[in-house]
């Protein structure tokens, strides 16, 4: 087949509230290049609905950029970083390889071949779409640096508040409570492996606390349950959305540390001896837990991504991780 000019699909925010499919061009691989056709790619709630909003601040444009990004904040742009396809062409070795890449919502594409990892053979292609999310919740536990036996909470039971109580409800010793406004969160956190709580019935005197909701409201219950000298991560963006913080109660009193998290660089504590690729290496080996398969909530074909992300980005209630299938109606069961 003539890959030259071959047609591909790509989602495009053509303006804050609107987006659409458009037909693109993909020249012939280079030397050093692979063609990824895609078989899934996941909406990342969070960043994903700021920026189909157009809530991304000026001043973060140039930090907010995807990897693969085309297009300029707030629009038109094309944006995402969840996909896992199959390699169609290039390096003979790396042909029929499942492999997960940063690259946005499109059917088909061309990446160097040092832009995607391989998708191990026990970790199914579906599941593979939660390792963006699963990198920021391995980088947010560094961050937050809990020990043994430590009384942890996890305030936001969405997809990385998720991934990050089932990764610290795996340390030894560790008591771990995920914290919700959606009572129906309960049904997660005991697939989890993790104690559930209502805000008003959460458990005080923590030594580690990660605020992971996304609402100003949760940062405010991260205060209020840490104990003496605890951590306070703040592992949500809020975009341009302000935060207002009682900080003249016992904020003090407590001598409280919030530390930010931000996946765009390596925790401090890992950064001389980690990279970008060692930490996704071992993101791989974390996905191997069927248990993961729990946080996805929905699926939609990839005509449907318009409609999908517009609505979504609303903030459904009960909405974890949405996957795009980009297969063949035929293949889908």
């Amino acid at each position: 087949m003539k890959t030259e000019g071959m047609p591909a699909r790509a989602f495009w925010l053509i303006a804050p509230g609107r987006g659409e499919i458009r037909i693109e061009r993909l020249p012939q691989p280079g030397p050093d290049e692979m063609r990824v056709r895609t078989l899934y790619t996941a909406i990342s709630r969070g960043t994903e609905s700021l920026v189909f909003r157009g809530e991304v601040p000026p001043s973060q444009y140039p930090v907010m950029r995807a990897p693969f990004q085309q297009g300029e904040f707030p629009a038109p742009v094309k944006y995402g970083y969840c996909n896992v396809g199959v390699i169609e062409a290039g390096s003979s070795a790396w042909r029929g390889q499942i492999v997960f890449c940063l690259y946005p919502h499109q059917d088909y594409y061309i990446v160097p071949a040092a832009a995607v990892t391989p998708v191990p053979d026990p970790v199914p292609a579906g599941r593979a779409v939660l390792a963006a999310n699963l990198e920021t919740a391995l980088n947010v536990l560094w961050d937050a640096s809990p020990r043994l036996g430590d009384r942890i909470t996890v305030i936001g039971a969405g997809v990385v508040g998720c991934l990050i109580a089932r990764l610290a409800g795996q340390l030894p010793g560790c008591a771990v409570q995920l914290v919700d406004i959606d009572p129906d969160k309960a049904i997660i956190a005991e697939q989890l492996g993790v104690r559930f709580a209502l805000p008003t019935g959460a458990e005080g005197q923590q030594d580690v606390i990660i605020h992971a909701s996304g609402a100003p409201a949760g940062l405010v219950t991260a205060l209020d349950l840490a104990g003496f000298e605890a951590t306070v991560v703040e592992a949500s963006w809020f975009g341009n959305q302000p935060v207002s913080l009682p900080l003249g109660e016992d904020f003090h009193a407590k001598r409280l540390d919030i530390r930010s998290s931000q996946v765009g660089n390596i925790a401090t504590a890992q950064r001389s001896r980690w990279n970008y690729r060692r930490r996704m290496a071992t993101v791989m080996e974390l996905l191997d837990d069927p248990v993961l398969d729990s946080l996805i909530s929905g699926e939609s074909p990839f005509t449907d991504l318009p409609k999908v992300m517009s609505e979504l980005s609303q903030n459904p209630s009960g909405v974890l991780c949405h996957r795009i299938d980009y297969r063949p109606v035929e293949l889908v069961r």
